[in-house]
C-alpha cells in the first residue's frame, strides 16, 4: 500500500520541523521542557496544517512513553475514559501514557472535564490541540492546568523547505521558482495543502 506523502515527509525529530522554531528550536519551550526531563500536559493551539499532530509525536517520543492518539472527530468520549480508566492501572514501572486528543474543542466544556483527575495524579499527560481559541472552547479548569503553546501558520520559507525536502526525498522531481511561489501562494501558509498538492503532482508525474 502506498504512504501518503505526508507520512513520507513527515519530520523524524525537532530539527526537521519547520516554521515553529520558537517552540522545537534550540532555545524552543518545548526543546527546554523536554531538557528538563518532566512531560507537562500542554495545548497546542494553531491553525490547520501548521504542525500540531507532528509535534505532539514527536513531543511524546522525547520521554519515551507509550503513545495514545484520539481525535475529536473520529472517537468518542467514551473511548477516552476507557483509555484513562486503563492508564491509571497501569504499573508504573512501564511510565504513564501520553494522551493526545487532537481538535479537543469537539468535545464540550462538560465532557473535558474528564480529563482533570487523571492530570491531577499524574496518570496520563495531556497533549491536546485545538484550531480554535481555547479562551472560548476549553473549559476553566482544564485550561489552569495546560501549558498553552501557540503555532502559527507557515512561512513562505517555511513551506519552501518542505518542497526541497519533497525534491529530495522524490529525487525525481524538480520544480521550476515559478511553479515553488504559485504552489506557496496556494497553501496560504498550511502545510496540509502543500503536501496535498504536491502529492497530486507526483501522482500525475509517475
Amino acid at each position: 500500500m502506498m504512504v501518503p506523502l505526508a507520512e513520507t515527509l513527515r519530520p523524524s525529530s525537532f530539527s526537521e520541523v519547520v516554521g515553529q522554531e520558537g517552540l522545537v528550536g534550540e532555545e524552543g519551550l518545548l526543546t527546554k521542557i523536554i531538557e528538563k526531563g518532566r512531560p507537562l500536559s500542554i495545548l497546542l493551539w494553531g491553525p490547520p496544517g501548521c504542525g500540531k499532530t507532528t509535534i505532539a509525536r514527536l513531543y511524546a517520543k522525547a520521554f519515551d512513553r507509550p503513545f495514545l492518539p484520539f481525535t475529536g472527530v473520529m472517537n468518542g468520549i467514551a473511548d477516552i475514559k476507557k483509555a484513562l480508566q486503563e492508564a491509571k492501572a497501569r504499573p508504573l514501572i512501564s511510565g504513564h501514557p501520553i494522551i493526545f486528543v487532537d481538535e479537543i474543542h469537539r468535545f464540550n466544556k462538560a465532557q473535558q472535564d474528564i480529563f482533570l483527575p487523571c492530570i491531577e495524579n499524574g496518570s496520563v499527560t495531556l497533549i491536546a490541540a485545538t484550531t480554535e481559541n481555547p479562551s472560548f472552547t476549553i473549559n476553566n479548569a482544564l485550561l489552569s492546568r495546560l501549558r498553552v503553546l501557540t503555532l502559527n501558520n507557515l512561512s513562505p520559507d517555511a513551506l519552501l523547505k518542505i518542497i526541497h525536502r519533497f525534491e529530495t526525498i522524490s529525487g525525481k522531481i524538480r520544480l521550476e521558482p515559478e511553479a515553488k511561489n504559485a504552489l506557496i501562494g496556494f497553501s496560504h501558509g498550511d502545510g496540509r495543502h502543500l503536501l496535498n498538492a504536491l502529492e497530486n503532482l507526483q501522482t500525475l508525474k509517475e
